[in-house]
C-alpha cells in the first residue's frame, strides 16, 4: 500500500450544542495527581451503548471486554521533556520554554514565559548545555527558536533534553513527578508529544501481552500530541471552535490490518481520543483506513458519523474540552454526562493520571 500525504481540516456539523452543554461539576479533590500504583490497577468504567449500561470494574477486566476479532489501535507518540527552565543570556532573569513541535526548518515552536523577554534575537542558556535563540514570533505569540548544542557529546536534541527538560504535566497537576516513565506508555517510541495519550498509561506489556494471546490484533499509529488539543473551548457555539494541526503516521501494515480484520466483523478499539482522530483521519467514507502522513485538525463532535472507530478506551476528560465533546459524539452526550455525574458519586479519579472508561 502505498504512502500517501494528507492535511485533514475541521470537520464542521450543524449542532444546536453550546460549550456549556459540556461542563459538570468536579470537585478539587477528584483530580488524579499521582499515577494509580500499578498501571493497569484503575478503576474502568464500562459502558455499553447496545444494551445502555454501566458497569464498574479494575482496568485489567478490560480483556474480558475484548473478543478475538477485535483489534486494539495505540498511539505509539513519545513525550519529550519540553518543558525548559533557564536564564536569558543578556540580564540572567528566568525564563520557562514550552517545546510544541519541531518545524521542517529543525526551528521548534515554542511556547515562551515571560513573552515580553523573547524579542527576536534574544537568547537563553539552559544548564549551560543548550542555547536557545528567538526567530520569529508566529500566531497566536508563539516564538520560533533555534537550538544550539555540543553535537560531539549529545546526538539529537532529544538526549539534550532527556538531560536538561522536564515532563511538561497540564498545570491541574501540582505534584512532582518522581519518575518521567510514569507519564509515557509503555508503546511510546516516536519522540514528539508535548503531553502524553492518556489513556494508554493504563497498558502493562504484560496484559497487552495477554491481549496478544487471546487473538486480539494490535497496531501503533503516531499522533504528536500538541498543546492544541487541551486548548480552552472559548466561543459559545462549539462548531466555531478551531482546532490546531497535529502531525500522525498510519504504517501500511496497520492500515491493511485493520481493514481486514474490520472486513470480517470485528471491531476496531481505539486507545485514546488521539488514536480515534488518527482513524478518523485517515479513513474514507466507506470506512477504508489508508496507509498515511500528515497533518490533522478534525474537531469531533456530536452529530460527527464515525467511519473507523468502532469502541474507545478513554480517561474522563475536563469540562467543556474537546475531548468531552469527541467522547460525546461516540457515546451520546446525554449518556456521557450521566456516566460522568456517576463517576463523580463514585468518587472515580480524574484527568491524566485518572482512571478510565470503556466505551462499546
Amino acid at each position: 500500500m502505498k504512502q500517501i500525504e494528507k492535511e485533514i481540516v475541521n470537520e464542521r456539523v450543524a449542532t444546536a450544542l453550546e460549550t456549556s452543554d459540556f461542563y459538570y461539576e468536579l470537585p478539587q479533590e477528584l483530580i488524579a495527581q499521582t499515577p494509580s500504583p500499578e498501571r493497569d490497577g484503575c478503576r474502568l468504567m464500562v459502558i455499553d451503548r447496545g444494551a445502555d449500561t454501566r458497569e464498574h470494574k479494575v482496568f485489567s477486566d478490560i480483556i474480558d471486554y475484548l473478543d478475538p476479532a477485535d483489534m486494539l489501535v495505540v498511539n505509539s507518540s513519545k513525550v519529550i521533556p519540553a518543558r525548559l527552565l533557564g536564564k536569558t543570556e543578556k540580564t540572567g532573569a528566568d525564563m520557562e520554554l514550552l517545546l510544541l513541535r519541531m518545524l521542517d526548518t529543525g526551528e521548534w515552536e515554542t511556547l515562551v514565559r515571560p513573552g515580553k523577554r523573547a524579542k527576536v534575537g534574544a537568547a537563553f542558556d539552559f544548564a549551560g548545555i543548550l542555547r536557545a535563540t528567538v526567530t520569529g514570533i508566529v500566531e497566536g505569540g508563539n516564538r520560533t527558536v533555534k537550538f544550539d548544542y555540543d553535537a560531539s557529546r549529545y546526538a539529537s536534541i532529544y538526549e539534550v533534553l532527556d538531560e536538561v527538560g522536564n515532563m511538561p504535566l497540564p498545570p491541574y497537576i501540582t505534584a512532582k513527578l518522581e519518575d518521567k516513565s510514569h507519564y509515557q506508555t509503555v508503546y511510546a517510541k516516536a519522540e514528539g508529544s508535548a503531553a502524553a495519550p492518556t489513556a494508554g498509561l493504563h497498558f502493562t506489556r504484560e496484559l497487552i501481552e495477554r491481549i496478544k494471546a487471546k487473538g486480539v490484533g494490535y497496531g501503533e499509529v503516531t499522533l504528536h500530541v500538541g498543546l492544541g488539543t487541551f486548548r480552552p473551548v472559548k466561543v459559545d457555539k462549539i462548531e466555531e471552535h478551531l482546532m490546531h494541526s497535529e502531525h500522525f503516521y498510519v504504517p501500511d501494515d496497520v492500515a491493511e490490518e485493520i481493514n481486514r480484520r474490520r472486513a470480517l466483523g470485528g471491531r476496531i478499539i481505539a486507545v485514546g481520543t488521539t488514536s480515534c482522530r488518527v482513524l478518523e483521519s485517515a479513513s474514507d467514507s466507506s470506512g477504508k483506513v489508508h496507509a498515511v502522513r500528515g497533518e490533522t485538525a478534525i474537531f469531533i463532535y456530536p452529530g460527527y458519523k464515525f467511519k473507523a472507530t468502532d469502541a474507545l478506551i478513554t480517561n474522563f476528560h475536563l469540562p467543556e474540552s474537546t475531548l468531552i465533546m469527541l467522547v460525546s459524539a461516540l457515546a451520546s452526550k446525554e449518556r456521557v454526562m450521566a456516566a460522568y455525574e456517576e463517576a463523580v458519586a463514585e468518587r472515580y479519579r480524574f484527568f491524566s493520571f485518572g482512571d478510565a472508561m470503556l466505551i462499546v
